[in-house]
């Protein structure tokens, strides 16, 4: 564990009983309420500074109130240091609409629109309206949440090289085949993401993409290694997943696997990966 406090870059915090999230009702452990004193009490002795919100998948036309919401409860304890609001980027003039409302919101950093959704289509991110969609955040000074799953990442290439003017994180380190024990293309694919300047990485979400019951850091710790090698300390920067990586693992043994890779990184290193990098790239 980091013998100092540490921003958890992707934190999910919600209450269904303010706000629909339909895809809850399929995974009963989620579909309650998860606020920052459920976070605060599942650290297990890790010390954690400050968060930033990545949406939660909300129902149609309840992103604006999810970021409103958040900015309510931002000074919370771990407090909400930015907001990845939701927003529908292939909708024309209501994407238009929303990134002009949300622009106006303190917290709001960066957007995302859950391309993992949509693996069942491939070039469905290329599509002309959702890369001008994409395309748009530079001119609010926002960045893009990139969430694919691995047969994903040639299109998230493209894309990124389509948008060049935005600055892009890839969430889950891609999601690679973890469970199955895939690492090509994913290792040679990613390496080719981080060749893009404008590209960060976000190691977390790994231990879900393995079997939740059985996984071992053993199996785990070479994607996450992967990863940092390609984007290095300057673009990489530490996330929980909390409270979907409860399906798989508590916050402690996410982290201490984390630090467990980095054993050898020096401290500036180390403080880069669990806190600078995000403070930079979100400007927190």
């Amino acid at each position: 564990m980091p013998d100092f406090p540490l921003i958890d870059a992707h934190v999910h915090l919600y209450d269904p009983a303010l706000i629909s999230y339909p895809w809850m009702k399929s995974v009963a452990k989620l579909d309650r309420r998860h606020m920052p004193e459920d976070f605060s009490a599942g650290l297990g002795g890790v010390a954690v500074e400050g968060v930033v919100f990545v949406e939660v998948d909300a129902a149609p036309a309840e992103n604006l109130r999810e970021a409103e919401f958040i900015e309510g409860i931002a000074s919370s304890t771990p407090p909400v240091l930015g907001t990845v609001a939701a927003v529908r980027l292939d909708a024309g003039e209501d994407a238009a609409r929303d990134l002009a409302a949300l622009a106006t919101m303190p917290l709001v950093r960066g957007i995302r629109h859950l391309v993992q959704q949509h693996v069942d289509r491939p070039g469905w991110a290329l599509r002309e309206e959702f890369v001008a969609g994409v395309q748009s955040l530079a001119g609010h000074g926002l960045s893009f949440d990139l969430c694919i799953v691995h047969p994903q990442m040639a299109d998230a290439i493209e894309l990124v090289r389509r948008c060049p003017d935005v600055q892009f994180v890839l969430d889950h380190i891609g999601k690679p085949g973890i469970r199955a024990g895939l690492t090509e293309p994913w290792k040679g694919e990613i390496r080719q993401l981080a060749g893009f300047p404008n590209v960060w990485c976000k190691i977390s979400g790994a231990v879900t993409e393995a079997d939740h019951a059985t996984w071992t850091e053993a199996e785990v710790a070479p994607y996450v290694r992967h990863a940092l090698d390609c984007f290095g300390f300057e673009r990489a920067m530490f996330g929980g997943d909390w409270p979907v990586s409860t399906l798989a693992t508590d916050y402690r043994r996410w982290v201490d696997l984390v630090d467990a890779v980095v054993a050898d990184a020096t401290t500036g290193e180390k403080r880069r990966l669990f806190g600078d990098t995000a403070r930079e790239f979100y400007r927190l």
